[in-house]
């Protein structure tokens, strides 16, 4: 456990000090909105009212799978109640909105993931690919701020993911 502790600490250090410059600042702060709850919401509802055929139901998955995982989430933060990298490091950088909840699992991450399996799996292979690859960015950004610990995220991501595919299939 104590490993895993260090390399969590170490990768939330790189990311958020090392990596750090005003043009990631600019893309990770767009970017970490994309994973809350207000657009994760908007976005399905609008696959769902807009979308045709097997991209309208990717968005009701994808709702479905939002507050499935939503749940799970609360109740794991509830339980475990870590708390959050900047409120336990020193000389960790956070963002403007600086959170009161608890930090594991990563809610943004696990609603990104939520979202965006239900259309990776009614998309072609490339299209997949880039929204994986969103999903991750928005995973890297609550680290990159410091909101989160990359464990943190990793869950999120798994709980997301996972509860769409149940949902999914």
């Amino acid at each position: 456990m104590q490993w895993i502790k260090r390399m969590d600490h170490s990768l939330l250090l790189w990311c958020n000090q090392r990596l750090s410059r005003p043009s990631l600042d600019w893309l990770f702060g767009w970017l970490t909105h994309l994973g809350g709850a207000s657009f994760t919401i908007l976005f399905a509802v609008f696959l769902i009212g807009f979308a045709k055929g097997e991209f309208s139901e990717a968005g009701l998955e994808s709702l479905i799978a939002l507050t499935i995982s939503h749940i799970i989430t609360v109740i794991i933060k509830k339980n475990v109640r870590r708390a959050r990298p900047y409120r336990k490091m020193n000389h960790v950088r956070v963002g403007k909105f600086p959170l009161k909840d608890y930090s594991f699992p990563s809610g943004h991450t696990t609603a990104i993931f939520a979202l965006l399996t239900p259309l990776m799996l009614a998309s072609t292979p490339a299209v997949s690919m880039i929204l994986t690859g969103l999903a991750i960015l928005v995973a890297v950004s609550r680290v990159y701020w410091g909101y989160h610990y990359p464990l943190d995220c990793l869950v999120g991501g798994m709980i997301g993911y996972m509860t769409a595919i149940f949902i999914t299939l």
